[in-house]
């Protein structure tokens, strides 16, 4: 006779525990107010008054809304993977939470998983909105699927770039120095970091600059290939650089508690 241990208890096998804490940081996410304004809110206004950008600022020639919408594409990406991302660890660090969940059998790699497919997840929801939005306000992308494709790419790597720099951010500083640190970048990106206005329209002497920020890096390439061009390898030059620096960097200087 057979002795029945069931349930048998014991760790959760490693995939399912990264799915598990991929689902739990969606969820504290999209319940936290001041995420929601940055990641969908604020790219959606922006949006909506690109239409009557020019009236303000002078983007060059085209219509508004096919300049406009791969900046914003691009701004989506940096408050979910940058400003969403930082502010969150920042204040768990402070609270005490990642240390916590040190003591789980979820390995600490596990938990930065977790957290970055959170981030997917939400930036898959914000780009098919704002696609979807800008489709509706009379947005005319070129390249067919190609170009589709190419966004998603230069989507991964902004976010693998960005998501590096805000660990690196949040693994350093105070929760509140990161809290005022990641919103101050996250203005000065948005008003002069090669963004929502097209790299043409800056000074000659500082475009050379801002071509190798992550922002301006990943805008130029979007709008690149919604004009019907190749992925540009400069945009993922750059990208790729950003990303390795900051990860190794990250991975040096990341302080669990």
């Amino acid at each position: 006779m057979s002795l029945d241990f069931a349930p048998r208890p014991g760790a959760a096998p490693l995939g399912r525990m990264v799915a598990a804490q991929t689902l739990m940081e969606t969820r504290l996410l999209m319940r936290n107010g001041e995420q929601l304004l940055l990641a969908l809110v604020i790219p959606l206004l922006l949006l909506v008054a690109g239409t009557e950008a020019t009236r303000i600022v002078d983007l060059g020639p085209g219509r508004p809304i096919d300049i406009i919408t791969p900046g914003v594409l691009a701004l989506a990406i940096l408050s979910s993977s940058f400003t969403s991302l930082a502010i969150a660890t920042g204040f768990e660090r402070r609270y005490g939470v990642i240390k916590r969940l040190g003591t789980t059998p979820l390995p600490r790699w596990g938990l930065l998983v977790g957290k970055i497919g959170s981030v997917l997840l939400v930036q898959a929801v914000q780009l098919v909105v704002l696609c979807l939005v800008a489709l509706w306000l009379g947005w005319q992308p070129h390249g067919g699927a190609v170009s589709y494709v190419s966004m998603l790419v230069l989507s991964l790597l902004g976010t693998a770039a960005f998501a590096a720099l805000a660990l690196l951010l949040a693994g350093a500083l105070r929760a509140e120095a990161t809290l005022a640190v990641a919103n101050l970048v996250y203005v000065l990106l948005l008003v002069g970091g090669a963004v929502l206005v097209p790299l043409d329209r800056y000074p000659e002497a500082a475009q050379a600059f801002l071509e190798l920020l992550p922002s301006g890096a990943l805008s130029e390439g979007l709008r690149t290939v919604f004009e019907g061009g190749a992925l540009p390898t400069s945009s993922v030059v750059v990208l790729v650089v950003w990303a390795a620096v900051a990860s190794i960097a990250t991975a040096r200087t990341f302080k669990w508690e």
